[in-house]
């Protein structure tokens, strides 16, 4: 049965290449994700076989690729050939896609046999322990491994194993919207601004380049992104920052643990309306006993959610407060950002000084842009900044 892929030409070497790894980096729009679809889905027809579709943290099928391989059927006019369930997309010829996480459901993994391909989604979030594990479970005779991602920090396992490694058993592409013909109009107008207003950005969204930590990055040399688990007993703060226009409004929850920070849950949203800042907020585990320290700019949307049963306060500012803010969390030993609060991540990788564009030089001027999420954690801490109390005194 011919279909028809309609997939970028660098992408082709998904079909024709032997490889046991197939790596496909890259920046946003370049349709990794839509080309590996069709391809596994071309797979599945050719012969019956098992796909695994996996990702770091997977909690439930809405964060898989469920939905894209579904349309991607309906697109190519196969709906007669496949049956879709909630959990699982069947062939006519016997062929299955699984979709599982890797840090949760790693024995569920092992118990499915003859597994013949894997995708690693958003592979640039998984650890080197995830690899070690999720590796050999792989071991169906000529079983391959597809990978894509967008690169993230030089340093992550991923990208050190698959780009930055020269493997005789891996293909690894660089891919990004310049090469695809069928980048969408909407998507050019997102990346044309971004490439006017924040170059750097654009190198690394569009252009597939991986953060560099330099000495620009507020919290340069400060944080890391990681999986923890959350103590007993520990004291938590909460702070909210309100959106406007495109900007996000968000919730945070943090403590403090042997003088370090950690963040572990966040919620946000663009264009969130009045009255669904409630439902955003519960995305969060939250008990009244903890206050929300929230921005002062908007004393009606507290009021209202205040009334909606949360304990929200509005957070005070003064001259200086963004440094003093700054000045506090940077005296933390380590920041450590929990993986599910990718938005926090990033923030905290492009939060960045000024540059001289002539000279380079760094300023002491806090560019204020990436920080809604981090704005949120200055005012969850706020009573300790306001009163400029030592992390040290703060009881763990």
């Amino acid at each position: 049965m011919e279909i028809n892929l309609e997939i970028p030409e660098k992408l082709l070497f998904l079909l024709t290449t032997k490889k046991r790894y197939k790596v496909a980096y890259g920046g946003r729009g370049s349709s990794k994700s839509w080309s590996i679809g069709a391809c596994l889905i071309a797979k599945a027809l050719e012969k019956k076989c098992r796909i695994l579709c996996t990702r770091q943290l997977q909690t439930s099928i809405a964060q898989s690729v469920h939905k894209l391989l579904s349309d991607t059927i309906s697109r190519l006019g196969l709906d007669d050939r496949f049956e879709i369930t909630q959990n699982v997309i069947r062939c006519d010829n016997g062929s299955e896609f699984y979709f599982k996480g890797i840090q949760n459901n790693i024995n569920e993994i092992k118990s499915i046999e003859g597994i013949n391909y894997c995708w690693v989604e958003e592979a640039q979030s998984v650890t080197k322990e995830s690899w070690d594990v999720l590796i050999p479970t792989i071991r169906a005779e000529d079983s391959e491994i597809w990978i894509s991602f967008n690169p993230d920090r030089e340093e992550d396992a991923t990208y050190q194993n698959f780009v930055v490694a020269k493997r005789d058993d891996c293909t690894s592409v660089l891919v990004n919207y310049t090469d695809n013909p069928f980048f969408p109009e909407t998507l050019r107008k997102e990346m044309e601004y971004c490439k006017e207003v924040d170059y750097g950005k654009y190198e690394h969204i569009w252009l597939g380049k991986t953060v560099i930590n330099t000495e620009a990055q507020v919290f340069h040399d400060k944080f890391e992104l990681k999986d923890f688990e959350t103590p007993d007993g520990m004291t938590f703060y909460y702070g909210s920052d309100w959106g406007f226009a495109n900007d996000p409004t968000t919730l945070v929850r943090c403590f403090i643990k042997d003088h370090c920070l950690y963040v572990d849950y966040e919620s946000g949203g663009v264009g969130v309306e009045f009255e669904e800042i409630p439902a955003l907020f519960k995305k969060v585990p939250y008990d009244r006993q903890w206050e929300i320290r929230a921005d002062s700019a908007r004393p009606e949307t507290i009021s209202y959610v205040a009334r909606q049963g949360f304990n929200i306060k509005a957070c005070p500012k003064w001259q200086g407060s963004v440094e003093d803010g700054i000045e506090y969390i940077r005296s933390f030993r380590r920041i450590y950002i929990h993986t599910r609060c990718q938005h926090t991540y990033k923030e905290f990788q492009f939060y960045s000084y000024k540059t001289d564009r002539n000279t380079g030089e760094i300023l002491p001027i806090v560019l204020d842009k990436d920080n809604h999420y981090i704005d949120a954690i200055r005012y969850a801490l706020n009573p300790y900044i306001q009163k400029k109390v030592s992390i040290l005194s703060v009881l763990d």
